[in-house]
């Protein structure tokens, strides 16, 4: 899909090129001729015989055979233009500006369809439509403005929004990054994004490549690739952050379980770049903050030495990597002593290592000499710098960018102020640099990458008996199941269940009760909520109280049935499954009972999930340190939990009609994860 024209074209014609550098069809033609490209222009522009310098025909018609067409007209004209190109031209690759198609409505969408349809049929590659374009070393096929500077090793850009990409590239150039291609995918119609990361991963040399991906995404339509890709990027040692934005669902699905109002398409989307091993920003600023810390050396630890004239940053900084579990740790000692001597007095090196508004260029250069040779307890190093406006700083900027080419300890600037310095900044720039604005922005930053986790391997999860599940499943309607098919499910899954039995009256109410043996648990079968009806009861020690619980309960409104379950105790815990379109299922875990809603504290995955997944998933809960045990409470047996989660995503994987599962509670103790109420929802498409 991706082919040699549209990456490194043999020629290009711009398709409505103008003299108009201020309309898209001028601007590109512009960047295209200013661009690094040295094969032949053409330009089709029925009123004008010459373009920008360059002898124009009146229709695509006239041209001659040509590898690669910029399209920057209307996009009723589009369909023929790609057809004469595809058809008689030899046109291979095609980046079609125009907007007005299945973004706008059906008709357009029918347009784009076709075209594709006709790409598609000669081998072709189309970027858009609806985008603002394509830039790579080879050539500048965008209408946007500023252009980047081009680096090999610099940071590859995919992004579903024009000027969303614009205004990062914008970005990223005042903060000194380079780029190594920008990929303005738009409708994506045929290529999008998945296919970016695939080509990515797919051309990928550890010699030459860049390895900065940044992501802005929209939708993602095919999870799987997205997954295989980035999973593997990240394997060959890229480092990939990504916005995805609609996050946030207007007033929320209508759901009948606990799962299904937790699970969400977003949640889903949390779980994939998790898996995949991708950073996730919230905004285009984190997002660019996030490719100035990728471009510097790797962090080895988490403890950071923050260096700086001004205590107020410092503080903030602090404060910012403290709260996300990175370290700045005390310094102190013989070496200790020996820097603050070559400090001013009222200096500080205690960490923050503050030396003051006066200090010079040379005392930074000792600070940050003693942190490489000194202080083995500093994995990496950040420099606040701004000018106080006192005197000239030149040479402490000059002190920094030296120090960054050979510290062994990745050293982080931060440029908290321009104006007074705008000069040894952007020189700092000129010699390659790149810097944070801001201190906080940065330390959050640097605390989300370095507590997302490197890219889950391919899940061994427990054996489950798949005849039996399929046994179960393709006998079973659309809706919920018996609670017979569910333990059905739950045994052959290798879930742990109470032992319990379902009774539709008194006699069978008092037999299944001999069976189990007191004491006795007893819940409505039919109600969603059985709590809020009353359908819960605990503590049934007799013949007597079962007796009158089951009248009682039997006929609460919608109650088909009473289960009896034995009693068991423990800490309520949580396992559910949802399953998200293409993405699968979403699993999650969690505390169980009233706190699932109270607290809402879970974490996802999505299916497969080994038991080193589900585990790292339970440690990452809020309410961790309830599950171990807090304050005399027992501790709940953290091995049989992860096992449950990780037998319920084989359950699925098995049983993708699945549409809804909650297991809630399970009650948890040192010995044994046991589930005592479960619900299951089938859901089987055409």
């Amino acid at each position: 899909m991706i082919n040699k024209e549209l990456l490194s074209p043999s020629s290009v014609v711009v398709v409505g090129g103008s003299e108009d550098i201020y309309k898209p069809g001028g601007a590109v033609l512009r960047n295209l001729l200013q661009s690094p490209f040295e094969g032949p222009v053409y330009v089709v522009n029925p009123k004008a015989d010459r373009v920008q310098g360059i002898e124009a025909h009146h229709s695509v018609e006239e041209l001659p055979q040509v590898g690669c067409a910029i399209i920057v007209v209307a996009a009723k004209f589009c369909l023929h233009t790609v057809e004469v190109l595809a058809r008689e031209k030899g046109t291979r690759a095609f980046v079609i500006l125009s907007a007005g198609f299945s973004e706008e409505n059906h008709e357009g969408a029918e347009l784009e369809r076709k075209i594709v349809e006709i790409i598609d049929s000669v081998g072709g590659s189309l970027i858009g439509p609806n985008c603002t374009g394509f830039l790579t070393g080879a050539y500048n096929a965008s209408f946007t403005s500023p252009v980047p500077t081009l680096d090999p090793r610099g940071i590859d850009l995919v992004s579903g929004s024009g000027a969303t990409a614009i205004f990062i590239v914008d970005n990223g150039i005042r903060k000194g990054l380079k780029f190594n291609s920008v990929w303005s995918v738009g409708n994506s119609a045929q290529i999008g994004v998945e296919e970016a990361l695939e080509h990515l991963d797919e051309t990928f040399d550890p010699a030459t490549s860049s390895r900065i991906k940044l992501l802005y995404v929209e939708s993602i339509g095919k999870p799987e690739k997205f997954l295989r890709h980035a999973r593997s990027l990240v394997a060959k040692g890229c480092r990939l952050a990504a916005i995805k934005s609609g996050s946030s669902e207007a007033g929320g699905r209508a759901a009948s379980s606990h799962t299904g109002a937790l699970a969400s398409p977003d949640v889903a989307v949390e779980a994939l770049f998790r898996k995949a091993g991708i950073v996730r920003c919230s905004g285009r600023e984190e997002l660019m903050t996030m490719a100035g810390i990728f471009g510097y050396p790797e962090l080895r630890g988490n403890r950071i030495a923050i260096i700086t004239h001004a205590g107020g940053p410092a503080v903030m900084l602090t404060d910012a990597l403290s709260n996300g579990g990175m370290q700045v740790p005390h310094i102190s000692g013989d070496k200790a002593a020996e820097l603050l001597g070559k400090l001013f007095a009222g200096s500080s090196v205690g960490n923050p290592i503050d030396f003051l508004a006066t200090g010079t260029a040379e005392q930074l250069g000792e600070i940050i000499d003693a942190c490489n040779r000194d202080f083995d307890d500093i994995d990496g190093m950040a420099v606040i710098f701004g000018s106080p406006g006192l005197a000239p700083v030149g040479d402490a900027y000059d002190v920094i960018a030296e120090k960054i080419k050979t510290s062994p300890k990745p050293i982080f600037p931060i440029f908290p102020s321009y104006l007074w310095v705008q000069k040894e900044v952007e020189e700092f720039v000129a010699r390659g640099g790149s810097f944070f604005p801001d201190e906080v922005i940065f330390g959050s930053t640097l605390t989300k990458i370095y507590n997302t986790p490197r890219p889950a391997t391919d899940a061994r999860v427990p054996a489950v008996d798949a005849a039996r599940i399929r046994r179960v499943v393709d006998a079973a309607e659309n809706g919920y199941l018996a609670p017979a098919q569910i333990h059905e499910l739950l045994d052959a899954a290798g879930i742990a269940r109470s032992r319990e039995g379902v009774a539709a009256t008194e006699a069978e109410c008092l037999e299944t009760a001999r069976k189990i043996g007191y004491p006795l648990v007893m819940k409505v079968v039919g109600p969603v909520h059985k709590s809020d009806v009353g359908g819960v009861v605990l503590g049934v020690n007799d013949d007597e109280t079962l007796v009158r619980e089951f009248r009682r309960m039997i006929v609460i409104p919608e109650t088909t049935a009473i289960l009896l379950a034995q009693q068991l105790s423990g800490t309520e815990v949580f396992i559910g499954a949802k399953r998200e379109g293409g993405f699968g299922h979403v699993v999650m875990c969690g505390l169980g009972g009233i706190f699932i809603e109270a607290l809402k504290d879970v974490q996802t995955g999505l299916a497969p999930l080994s038991t080193d997944d589900a585990g790292a998933m339970i440690r990452r809960l809020r309410s961790y340190k309830i599950i171990q045990g807090v304050r005399g409470q027992k501790p709940v047996n953290e091995a049989r939990f992860a096992e449950a989660v990780s037998r319920v995503s084989a359950l699925v994987q098995v049983a993708p009609e699945i549409f809804e599962m909650d297991l809630n509670p399970l009650l948890g103790n040192p010995d044994d994860v046991v589930a005592v109420d479960a619900r299951i929802r089938i859901e089987k498409t055409n």
